[in-house]
């Protein structure tokens, strides 16, 4: 028996492998992107969750008249206030040590002989306890844990942080008929009216500091006298205003002075509407006062900057019921949610900033029940004289909606709504923003501008080094060009950053007088070198003909610098950052786009320029022949020959330039403010998704609405990039199918 010589061809053996080996890593690429573009929907994918409310314990009690209800931020143990003045604590689920709705501690809080008239919570986890009497106290539930070996036991306890004994919140003690309360480290404040028809401030200025001494000194002013009732009453945590609301009108008071109340504001919100205000409340942070209405509408408003003055304004409204009052709102402790409730025991948690309502139902048999919010907002409590019942709350990305990404959101102390990133800041009571447009602008400008400066200069480098180079020039001009694609892009940014931009900002009109200078140079040196008899051109060798330019633009270079100072004083008055700022009204950052744009421009020009110089000198030679000996020019055939039997590969070149640039991380970071401003002028920085990234994922919290929303920009980025690519790989083939012909 005989076999082939062919069925053991080596060659075969060969092909066939590399061929296996091609496609299984084409496959793999594909296989990664599909994994990369399913870990971020899936890291991303819970900040668009909705909130979800489910049942977790209830406990049975037999108590007296129940006024307040708690929980500790743990959510393990539970609490009430009675109308006697005791404080109750339960355990809610049950360990090994203890029972479910055990009573672990039970404390009076006032006077033996005397009974609580009302309690209000503040946004804080404190109390004050109004007496029948008139007698105010403070007071704060603790939880302290104990560990035993691995066992954790938390120990409930009261604090009182303005001491044990009765508040004076009137000289007169009259009783107390309405009550607003807030308190800093220095200073508590209380604003009340009394039966007697006056209403007072009433300002407990710490000795030392709350947090380590009670004791404090009192001083009492009188807001106004004469006042029947009032509807709702508040003070901001800032200690800065009171609210106040009168039969639908609002009247906003200025506590920052110690010798007078004077009023701030005063405005209707319901002025032009038979609807009444049923519940009012502050939210976190003290900028924003919510409005229930009867018509089953809360009202948002906070200050907004005018021509000359500041005034409240309606920003949001949002809808809970159709025939339904709103009996009464609650805020969470440090975010911008609220929960309302109706008088059918139906509640609702809206969220402002993104205007979402995140969940409704019923959780309540009616209105009066005590509903308290979780220090964590991880839960809710309920309760009435015979039951608590806890309710586990998923919110964790109340705050991310499509809209408050990608529209303008009216944020708190801003003039208008806007764009705005800004995820972090020294205060607790700051709310991150987390617009992706500044950034995402930003991606798309710094592109821009680094392809403005790199295209023209890369694909004319391109034309001239495959078309009309000589070729021993070409093989030293080419190898150089394609060595600066490895230079690392954190030298370009380092030197952009630190020389470039200073020097761009001391010559700024040598800047501008280059793109005249260098161009004329070019064309002038190129005339005077047509115009050179030949006997002289002769001396001097072919491939080095076109280096006679490079001393005539470091000639034109150095004019231009040394005419800034001239021109300066000339027409800019001494300084042409200022007249851009001040005259122009063009705002001026030393690192701005054209800094990007030319640092980048040197990254980006060595890909395009190394794809696009392959595809012209790969155009057949025989094309260009035949369109010479046809009598065509060497330009005519350049422009209608060689640049459209290449133009494939040139658009591919600069579509992969532009992928380079939109990906770009480090001169981007370098080399800019990072200012997620949306403003094209040049002279203005920005943030890209990229250098967002590469900033402020170090600092994220894993699993928090800022972690997953860097993630989400690393999605949008994945995006555009794929996009870009495919939308150039279409038309390229397009260009091929149309060009092949030739």
């Amino acid at each position: 028996m005989t076999f082939s010589a062919k069925t053991f061809d080596p060659r075969d053996i060969k092909n066939t492998l590399a061929k296996w080996l091609i496609s299984a890593g084409g496959v793999s690429v594909l296989f990664t992107l599909v994994l990369i573009f399913a870990y971020l929907v899936w890291v991303v994918k819970p900040v668009f969750d909705s909130a979800s409310v489910e049942p977790s314990a209830k406990l049975s009690i037999q108590t007296a008249n129940n006024l307040a209800v708690g929980v500790d931020e743990l959510r393990e143990i539970s609490f009430t206030i009675d109308n006697h003045g005791v404080i109750n604590f339960y355990q809610i689920e049950p360990t090994d040590e203890r029972q479910a709705g055990e009573l672990l501690l039970s404390k009076r809080l006032i006077a033996d002989d005397e009974m609580l008239q009302s309690v209000y919570a503040t946004n804080v986890n404190q109390y004050v306890l109004v007496s029948t009497t008139g007698s105010v106290y403070l007071v704060q539930p603790s939880f302290k844990a104990e560990f035993i070996a691995d066992l954790r036991i938390l120990h409930p306890g009261v604090y009182f942080p303005l001491g044990e004994d009765a508040l004076v919140i009137d000289e007169e003690q009259a009783v107390i008929s309405k009550l607003a309360f807030a308190m800093t480290e220095e200073k508590a404040m209380f604003v009340a009216l009394t039966d007697d028809k006056r209403l007072l401030k009433t300002s407990l200025i710490a000795e030392d500091d709350f947090n380590y001494d009670s004791e404090f000194s009192a001083e009492y002013q009188l807001i106004k006298d004469d006042i029947d009732n009032i509807d709702h009453l508040a003070v901001t945590p800032d200690l800065t205003m009171a609210v106040a609301v009168v039969a639908d009108e609002v009247s906003i008071y200025d506590l920052e002075d110690d010798w007078d109340v004077p009023v701030k504001a005063e405005f209707q919100p319901l002025a032009n509407s038979t609807d009444s205000i049923t519940a009012m409340t502050l939210l976190s942070g003290s900028s924003s006062i919510l409005f229930g209405t009867s018509a089953g509408e809360v009202l948002q408003y906070f200050e907004v900057a005018k021509a000359n003055s500041r005034e409240f304004q309606q920003i949001r409204k949002f809808k809970v019921s159709d025939n339904l009052a709103v009996s009464q709102i609650y805020p969470e402790q440090y975010r911008k949610s609220f929960y309302t409730v109706s008088p059918n025991g139906e509640v609702g948690i809206f969220y402002t900033t993104s205007e979402a309502m995140l969940w409704q139902g019923k959780l309540l048999t009616n209105d009066q029940q005590l509903f308290a919010i979780a220090p964590r907002a991880n839960a809710v409590v309920i309760g009435d004289n015979k039951n608590i019942e806890l309710v586990t709350i998923h919110n964790e990305h109340p705050e991310v909606t499509w809209s408050a990404l990608w529209q303008e959101v009216w944020y708190e102390g801003y003039p208008e709504p806007a764009y705005i990133w800004q995820s972090t800041s020294g205060s607790d009571d700051f709310e991150s923003k987390f617009s992706l447009m500044p950034i995402s602008f930003g991606t798309m400008k710094a592109a821009l501008y680094a392809m403005l400066f790199a295209v023209p200069i890369a694909l004319a480098a391109a034309v001239y080094t495959a078309y009309f180079m000589p070729p021993a020039l070409r093989k030293t001009v080419k190898p150089t060009i394609e060595l600066m694609e490895a230079l690392p892009t954190v030298i370009l940014g380092f030197l952009a950053g630190l020389w470039l931009a200073p020097l761009i900002e001391e010559y700024l009109p040598a800047v501008f007088l280059l793109l005249i200078l260098l161009p004329l140079a070019t064309f002038v040196t190129a005339y005077g070198w047509h115009k050179t008899p030949k006997n002289i051109k002769l001396l001097v060798p072919e491939a080095f003909a076109p280096i006679i330019l490079i001393p005539f633009l470091l000639l034109a270079g150095y004019l231009s610098f040394e005419l800034s100072p001239l021109l300066e004083d000339s027409f800019f008055g001494g300084d042409m950052r200022q007249f851009i700022t001040n005259d122009l009204g063009i705002n001026f950052d030393q690192r701005n786009a054209l800094v990007v744009g030319i640092a980048m421009g040197f990254a980006v020009i060595p890909t395009i320029f190394s794809m696009a110089e392959d595809a012209i000198f790969s155009v057949p030679k025989q094309l260009t022949s035949g369109s010479l000996a046809l009598g065509a020019t060497p330009w005519q055939t350049l422009i209608k020959v060689v640049i459209l039997t290449a133009s494939p590969g040139i658009f591919s070149a600069v579509m992969m330039g532009l992928g380079r640039a939109v990906g770009e991380t480090m001169i981007v970071l370098m080399a800019t403010g990072n200012t997620p401003v949306m403003d094209w002028s040049i002279f203005q920085g920005m943030r890209t998704l990229s250098a967002n990234i590469a900033v402020e994922m170090p600092e994220s919290e894993v699993g928090s609405s800022h972690y997953r929303i860097l993630f989400l920009a690393a999605f949008v980025l994945f995006v555009f990039t794929f996009i870009f690519n495919t939308l150039a790989e279409f038309i390229r083939q397009r260009l091929r199918e149309k060009y092949s012909s030739l």
